[in-house]
């Protein structure tokens, strides 16, 4: 049986450790702030990275089969959500939910 003093060194140390790692990023972020450099990653990597991730999603498509319509549909729905509404919880979840009907349903296997 394990020394209870070992039992909460152990606990202790765990604790400090996972509220170091925690806290570190927002106390070496917070200098950066006024960076313009920053700043400008801030508005443009969203973009960025969705695109990497569609590109990603969609890179093994074979476009001549049929089981490509599903997830091109989606997308389109995706896209034509964010671009009317400019929620991207709208956008997600209603080109989710087209992708499943039509996967599911339509284009079946």
């Amino acid at each position: 049986m394990p020394d209870t003093t070992y039992l909460v060194a152990a606990v202790l140390v765990s604790a400090t450790v996972t509220w170091a790692l925690r806290a570190l990023p927002f106390a070496a972020l917070a200098p950066m702030r006024a960076s313009g450099t920053v700043r400008y990653l801030s508005t443009r990597m969203p973009v960025g990275i969705m695109v990497i991730l569609v590109v990603y999603c969609l890179r093994g498509l074979p476009l001549t089969h049929a089981g490509a319509a599903a997830p091109l549909a989606a997308l389109a729905v995706t896209v034509g959500l964010h671009l009317w509404r400019r929620d991207a919880l709208l956008s997600i979840l209603g080109g989710t939910a087209v992708h499943v009907a039509l996967a599911s349903t339509v284009f079946a296997r």
